[in-house]
């Protein structure tokens, strides 16, 4: 599809909320209201729509109802006193997911300008404002909300709700400067699914006097954008074998491979090819052919990481893109297991071949499942109209306990960390260990040995998903 195309599908619709003071600050003879609006059209955005003063938080809110329920697309939502890097809006704007999301950075210092955030599995569980707490909070939201096409009406009813509560007086002293923070807030407790877009060492700060907006503006200069995006292409929440043996030099692979105009799918084919040549190699049965095909299903790992990366890094990945990527790992791995197995001369190799290959598949559908039935449970919270939790509570949650309360206190030590990462045995372990396996001893030590740690991977998994469940 012609990339002009795509730009048109994905575009999104953006209101401005230019109702704060500050949003009419100069800083280097440009007010900040210009200044967004400016960035904002250098972005694939369909229609920049300003909200200016005339009626307070509640007009503000229902100006937002009423553009989310005559729009054909995504609507985004950001303040005027916004001062940002441009690469930190393209995050969200110029994403090709047509989803929710927001815009945050994964740090817990909280300011008035920065509510608390609770980010799990790169989705926001958890938003806070100046009177709703955030328990474990460890991320801020930093001001731009975006609500897929599917969201809007949600986005409307709980626009129109903020409206109704703003003007009875029940939301206390909130002023305009808190509208997108309370939106996320309700986004949230809706139960709508909204991806953490994480700025990583961009800037995006909402600012109140003029020395602010000058600091501000002037910190945007310290930061190389290019370099920020490049890094922001490398998985951060990666497995412990991709972040330490594979994107450490695949980094050098993506600008090459953008000149040589490399699309994603096209990497992830030669990924397949070389894991079919892997298998082949496998097949022979020698040890130089289990050495070569170690090598080859490695290589064929790499390929896989660099085929994500580069979708990132271009902004081209898509719904059928990732759905192609992920089938691409389960036949790769698979003929990976029938080429060991051929090239196995003793007995039982094929039960334990396809025990492995039974074990990989229980595993995947607890995953599937469980993401399947997150969905499922936010669409039907979100049809029945009322939020899950009202939006005058004061509390976002408790404070975890048991399996899961322990697997959060984990996240805080960086080798409790990557150990958890590890132990679920993530498609990056899975290649070391059959390499390793398949080229220092036999086709039995590798199926035993996913067997091994695939079955402590299955009952972990399990148990996090029914503790995640519970709660």
């Amino acid at each position: 599809m012609p990339d002009s195309l795509t730009r048109e599908t994905t575009a999104t619709s953006v209101v401005v909320l230019a109702t704060t003071p500050a949003c009419k600050l100069s800083s280097f003879d440009v007010t900040l209201l210009d200044r967004v609006t400016d960035q904002l059209a250098t972005l694939p955005v369909r229609e920049i729509q300003v909200v200016t003063p005339g009626g307070g938080l509640g007009a503000d809110l229902r100006g937002v109802a009423k553009i989310a329920r005559i729009s054909t697309g995504a609507v985004a939502v950001l303040p005027a006193d916004l001062v940002a890097h441009t690469e930190a809006l393209a995050l969200l704007l110029d994403h090709p997911a047509r989803g929710s999301g927001a815009l945050v950075s994964h740090d817990a210092a909280t300011a008035p300008m920065r509510p608390p955030v609770r980010v799990e599995g790169g989705k926001i569980v958890a938003a806070g404002s100046s009177f709703h707490v955030v328990p474990e909070a460890n991320a801020t939201f930093r001001g731009v909300l975006k609500a897929g096409e599917a969201d809007l009406g949600a986005l409307a009813d709980i626009a129109e709700e903020l409206a109704e509560l703003a003007d009875t007086g029940k939301l206390g002293p909130v002023t305009p400067v808190e509208a997108v923070d309370l939106l996320l807030v309700g986004l949230v407790r809706s139960g709508v699914s909204v991806r953490a877009a994480g700025i990583g060492p961009l800037h995006a700060d909402r600012v109140t006097g003029q020395h602010a907006a000058d600091t501000a503006v002037a910190r945007l200069a310290e930061v190389d954008e290019a370099k920020v995006r490049l890094d922001l292409s490398i998985k951060a929440d990666d497995g412990f074998f991709a972040t330490f043996f594979v994107s450490t030099w695949t980094r050098h692979l993506l600008k090459p491979s953008v000149r040589l105009n490399l699309a994603p799918n096209t990497v992830t084919g030669a990924s397949i090819g070389m894991a079919a040549l892997a298998a082949l190699w496998f097949s022979e049965g020698s040890q130089a052919g289990r050495l070569a095909g170690a090598l080859l299903f490695y290589l064929s790992f790499v390929l896989d990481c660099l085929d994500g990366q580069l979708a990132r890094y271009t902004r081209t990945f898509s719904p059928l893109g990732a759905w192609a990527d992920g089938m691409a790992d389960r036949l790769k791995e698979y003929a990976v297991y029938v080429g060991l197995a051929l090239g196995f001369a003793g007995t039982g190799i094929w039960q334990l071949a396809v025990a492995a290959m039974i074990l990989q598949v229980v595993r995947h559908a607890i995953d599937q499942t469980y993401a399947g039935a997150r969905t499922d449970a936010a669409r039907v919270g979100a049809q029945w109209g009322r939020p899950a939790r009202s939006l005058l509570e004061s509390a976002d949650g408790s404070r975890a306990r048991g399996v899961l309360g322990i697997a959060q206190r984990l996240e805080r030590d960086a080798i409790a960390r990557w150990f958890k990462k590890s132990v679920v045995l993530p498609i990056g372990e899975r290649t070391a260990l059959i390499a390793v396996t398949a080229a220092g001893w036999n086709a039995k030590v590798t199926f035993l040995s996913l067997l091994c740690w695939g079955g402590v991977a299955a009952l972990y998994q399990l148990a996090g998903r029914i503790a995640r469940s519970a709660r």
